[in-house]
């Protein structure tokens, strides 16, 4: 099987495994990290078939809807490249990928390859900006978690467990994870996609204290 077939098939395996997925972890979340991946790879360098295919099943098994496997990911996506006749390399790159790419609170992998790199900003890119911002309200709404809690402070430096856990605010995730992810992305070229997303976020959120308040009633 060539490369174009290789493709092809994991894209035919991951819109049938995410069919009914959470809506901001389903197959347009996955396309639009890899359009990510593959425009920062056109500028950063990296393989760019092992990258393709490890962002095509990043989110194969995602830990927050398989009851917290972290390993079911990589997993999943070993056993299905070793249907597709890839080198026992190429298949091993993948995996490394797949399963290191998630931000996990923070606790995530240490980037030490140009295609993790370059993985893990372009899923990061997709949690930020007007897209970011509709992800998270979706997941709140899907995880029912309120939307604001005036009472409730963001919790810096959490653990994995607590990061996972529910019954946080929406709008705390933002102070929580997704505006510290612009700081925290490797390649020049993803810092610089950022800066207009960071910005757009700190926008939506003056808007919404506004809004939340009414302060322009007064």
């Amino acid at each position: 099987m060539d490369k174009k077939a290789t493709i092809e098939a994991c894209e035919n395996f991951v819109r049938e495994t995410l069919e009914k997925a959470e809506a901001g972890h389903n197959w347009f979340h996955v396309e639009r990290v890899r359009k990510l991946a593959l425009y920062l790879q056109s500028r950063e360098g990296g393989d760019r078939f092992s990258l393709e295919m490890a962002a095509l099943l990043h989110d194969i098994s995602d830990a927050k809807f398989n009851g917290g496997d972290e390993k079911l990911g990589a997993q999943k996506s070993e056993a299905f490249l070793g249907q597709l006749g890839l080198a026992i390399d190429t298949i091993k790159e993948i995996v490394y990928l797949v399963e290191n790419c998630s931000y996990k609170g923070g606790h995530g992998t240490s980037a030490q390859t140009i295609e993790l790199q370059i993985l893990q900003d372009a899923d990061r890119l997709d949690a930020i900006g007007a897209i970011g911002i509709a992800r998270t309200f979706n997941y709140g709404g899907y995880k029912n978690a309120p939307i604001y809690l005036p009472d409730q402070a963001p919790k810096e430096n959490q653990s994995l467990e607590e990061y996972r856990k529910e019954g946080n605010s929406t709008i705390n995730h933002f102070y929580e994870k997704l505006l510290k992810l612009k700081d925290g992305m490797h390649t020049t070229s993803a810092r610089e996609l950022a800066e207009e997303r960071h910005r757009f976020m700190l926008q939506f959120l003056e808007q919404f204290y506004r809004d939340w308040e009414l302060t322009h009633l007064e």
